[in-house]
């Protein structure tokens, strides 16, 4: 059951770019990033690093993976306290396909580390995507404990410039690998920081993938709260408080991503769409689309096509 809704997590998950840097960092260090439109990844090659957010501090060591699912806004220092400059001063220009490098001088001991800015297609994301906290960090035992991951960064921190022919494709595609792996190890990891714990939560796991690839049919809060065996109101709480929105409103968000995932890459009637995603009306289809996305389906398509 929670194999199938990892893939149902991970499958829609497709790069789209990637740039990617590599950083050699001296103390006394520190760096401050905005909220990115992107998946941000830091992995330590060398030496030591501290993760500040608003309400959470990590230290890196040589070996562990950070992941921002969101592009969450953090500093990246040496130690606590340190002084910033920003993270556009140091890198202003960061599009997808390119590669950078970051050298901060000083007289104290260096961190190597690799980072990239993973630009993905937020509509194609699966609703429990959104779910995700905003870091997730895996130690260098759980990164070494799963050899293909572990190896894919290895590669990219060894090689992180990638020149030769079909060097932004190889950069998108082993970035990709990279990411997907780690989210999988997290989300699979017994030992590690809790994250997503509805995925093993042995109720609403069946409703979630009742939700995730039944989505066309009739659904109600009674009924999904049947498919987890739980009392409506029993259900609609847990539901709320391990996947951070109520289960209607989760269901609405995968029939809208299959809608518009529908609509972009098919000629299917607009119709033909709504039946498709469980919707028994195409005026009511039409409504919720709109309201969802604010724009019509009609609309949806031209703006993709």
């Amino acid at each position: 059951m929670t194999g199938d809704l990892l893939s149902e997590l991970l499958a829609p998950l497709r790069l789209q770019g990637v740039f990617h840097s590599r950083w050699t960092a001296r103390a006394p260090w520190g760096v401050a990033g905005e909220r990115e439109d992107c998946a941000l990844l830091h992995y330590v090659q060398e030496g030591a690093c501290l993760i500040e957010l608003p309400d959470r501090t990590v230290r890196l060591a040589a070996g562990d993976l950070a992941v921002f699912p969101h592009g969450s806004a953090h500093t990246l220092a040496d130690a606590p306290g340190r002084g910033t400059i920003p993270l556009a001063r140091l890198l202003p220009a960061r599009e997808p396909g390119a590669a950078g490098a970051v050298r901060i001088d000083g007289p104290g001991p260096a961190t190597t580390l690799l980072c990239g800015g993973l630009h993905y297609d937020a509509s194609a994301a699966a609703p429990l995507y959104r779910a995700l906290p905003p870091v997730i960090v895996l130690p260098a035992a759980v990164v070494a404990g799963e050899p293909l991951l572990g190896g894919t960064l290895a590669r990219l921190a060894e090689e992180w410039d990638l020149a030769g022919p079909g060097r932004a494709l190889v950069a998108l595609r082993g970035f990709e690998l990279a990411y997907v792996l780690a989210l999988r190890a997290a989300l699979a990891s017994p030992d590690g920081e809790p994250v997503l714990p509805a995925l093993r939560h042995p109720a609403l796991a069946p409703a979630l993938l009742a939700i995730h690839t039944r989505f066309a049919e009739p659904w109600t809060l009674p009924a999904l709260a049947a498919e987890a065996g739980m009392s409506r109101s029993a259900f609609a709480a847990a539901f709320r408080h391990l996947v951070g929105e109520p289960p209607m409103r989760h269901l609405t968000a995968r029939r809208m991503q299959e809608a518009a995932r529908l609509l972009a890459a098919t000629s299917l009637p607009c119709e033909t769409v709504a039946r498709r995603v469980g919707y028994g009306s195409a005026v009511g289809f039409h409504l919720a689309f709109k309201q969802w996305y604010g724009r019509t389906p009609g609309e949806f398509r031209r703006s993709r096509r």
